[in-house]
């Protein structure tokens, strides 16, 4: 009997260590930026957007990216999504690089594969809230995988459950970027990707919008990518890279942020 019992704690030790091993191995990368550089050109200056930036996202992580005004996190954001194409170096969503893709390849990827959250809400004037959020499935060409409990859920988390039948102009702004955002999540996207999704909102509708990001990656384990300039927004993300005049840089060279109590 001492000897099962031996033996049983043994392969209990050895399903726990197991499990702590498996914890700490790095997922592989959604998202892998290698040396990307953008330039635009005002007139007849040439000004850098983008220098020479690398780094890596892993698979279900929140990542927030802040920054001052006009340091190229924006810019940064529509290279991720697909919107704007790298002067150099390269973009690898989920394996594909953008720079080796057609303009229809991409647009396909971004379908299956991104949510945008914009800071300018970008809804159809001229429909509801629920056709607003269901224009998603029809783009995707999803309409047979269509979840009504998926849809539910979304809408009463984010509290407009009861708006969906109202236009954007019969919204306030906290209501409009909660329908954005269910816009966003409803092909359960594997990359959710947010340009100062809070810019335009109270306290109280930020606190909702980044909860309800926070929850898509904790529950949904989607992989979230945040621009903001606010370092309370930041702070929901689980790790915070810092840009500055197109790089990456250390939060001592951030000035929004070295001013912050952390």
């Amino acid at each position: 009997m001492r000897h099962r019992c031996a033996d049983g704690r043994g392969a209990e030790n050895r399903a726990r260590a197991a499990r702590v091993r498996w914890k700490y191995i790095p997922m592989a990368a959604i998202i892998q930026v290698e040396n990307v550089t953008k330039t635009y050109r005002v007139g007849k200056v040439d000004v850098p957007a983008v220098r020479g930036v690398s780094f890596a996202v892993e698979r279900g992580e929140f990542l927030s990216v802040v920054g001052p005004s006009g340091s190229g996190k924006s810019t940064l954001f529509y290279i991720l999504g697909g919107l704007a194409q790298a002067d150099s170096g390269r973009v690898l969503i989920d394996g594909t690089d953008f720079a080796h893709t057609t303009d229809s390849e991409r647009t396909h990827l971004r379908r299956r594969k991104i949510g945008f959250v914009f800071q300018k809400f970008n809804l159809l004037p001229t429909l509801t809230a629920r056709n607003n959020i269901q224009i998603a499935l029809d783009i995707a060409g999803d309409a047979a995988d269509r979840d009504p409990d998926h849809f539910r859920n979304i809408t009463q988390l984010l509290g407009i459950d009861k708006r969906l039948d109202h236009r954007p102009n019969e919204l306030s702004g906290g209501e409009q970027q909660r329908v954005a955002l269910a816009r966003a999540l409803i092909n359960k996207p594997a990359i959710v990707l947010a340009d100062e999704p809070t810019g335009n909102l109270d306290t109280q509708n930020s606190t909702v919008v980044l909860e309800m990001l926070q929850r898509s990656n904790q529950e949904l384990g989607q992989t979230v990518l945040m621009i903001t300039h606010n370092p309370e927004a930041a702070r929901f993300g689980n790790r915070i890279l810092h840009f500055r005049d197109g790089q990456v840089v250390g939060p001592e060279l951030d000035p929004q942020w070295s001013g912050a109590v952390h």
